[in-house]
């Protein structure tokens, strides 16, 4: 009694999913569409009526930062034209 459910009930669900099975589909079509729904709700309708969050203090640009990234994306592009250059013996031969 309670919430306690039968093991017979659920060893029988499976089967009459099956023999329902276009209502079993309609269930999980409308299940997936509002799913849709809300997704689309909360990730486009619900974002253009909030509008943008404005910060309170500028953004401030950091050249020490700027610069370590160049220094590592010349090291990356140093590094792969080196491997451009770089001849491999042909495995076919």
């Amino acid at each position: 009694m309670g919430l306690k459910i039968e093991t017979k009930k659920i060893k029988k669900l499976p089967r009459v999913l099956a023999e329902n099975s276009f209502l079993t589909f309609l269930a999980f079509l409308v299940i997936a569409v509002i799913l849709g729904v809300l997704i689309f709700y909360k990730y486009s309708i619900l974002i253009k009526r909030e509008g943008p969050e404005i910060t309170e203090k500028p953004l401030k640009f950091e050249k020490r930062v700027y610069q370590e990234i160049l220094k590592t994306w010349r090291e990356r592009e140093k590094e792969f034209e080196e491997a451009d250059l770089k001849e491999y013996p042909n495995p076919f031969k």
